[in-house]
């Protein structure tokens, strides 16, 4: 009578096992790559408000990288949007100032222009202006291009949720 009980135990242990590793697995597995972002309204100081989308996500060769569209409105004011990329260590020094190149899932490009024009906060650091560009990227991933020397390039996968969270940033406005 015993033998039935311990039995069951035991499948159950061994099930339990199989379904514990099977998550860590998928949460764990470089090609499932989740991107986790979301979109904040700042008051930074009155009057200025800036919504921002942040998120870090991985360029080709493994290394991190934060990404952060935001957008300034100033009363009076032309309204600003931009993407900055951060370099955490380890990460290539950029060359300023090199336009973004920005791939649709269709092949169309885009370039947007490099914010510092001489020299950037650190050298891991670029902004482009996204303004005249974000509204015509479609609602699906992107590949961002930071250029290197030599004709080489930094490639960035953007998921299709992060462009749908720039998408709401565009039509964010100060009455929201």
């Amino acid at each position: 009578m015993k033998l039935p009980r311990i039995r069951r135990i035991f499948w159950w242990l061994l099930s339990l096992s199989i379904l514990t590793i099977f998550i860590f697995l998928g949460l764990c597995s470089p090609a499932s790559q989740i991107a986790i972002a979301a979109v904040t309204k700042l008051e930074a100081v009155p009057g200025e408000i800036v919504y921002r989308s942040q998120t870090k996500l991985d360029d080709q060769s493994g290394q991190v990288w934060q990404t952060v569209l935001f957008k300034q409105i100033y009363p009076g004011q032309d309204i600003s949007i931009n993407l900055r990329l951060v370099g955490f260590p380890n990460s290539a020094e950029l060359i300023h100032p090199q336009p973004l190149k920005i791939t649709t899932a269709s092949g169309q490009i885009f370039t947007a222009a490099d914010v510092f024009l001489d020299e950037a906060p650190a050298p891991t650091i670029a902004q482009y202006d996204l303004k005249n560009i974000l509204p015509q990227l479609p609602n699906a991933p992107l590949q961002l291009g930071i250029p290197l020397p030599g004709q080489k390039f930094i490639n960035i996968s953007v998921p299709q949720s992060i462009v749908q969270e720039w998408r709401q940033i565009l039509t964010a406005n100060s009455g929201n």
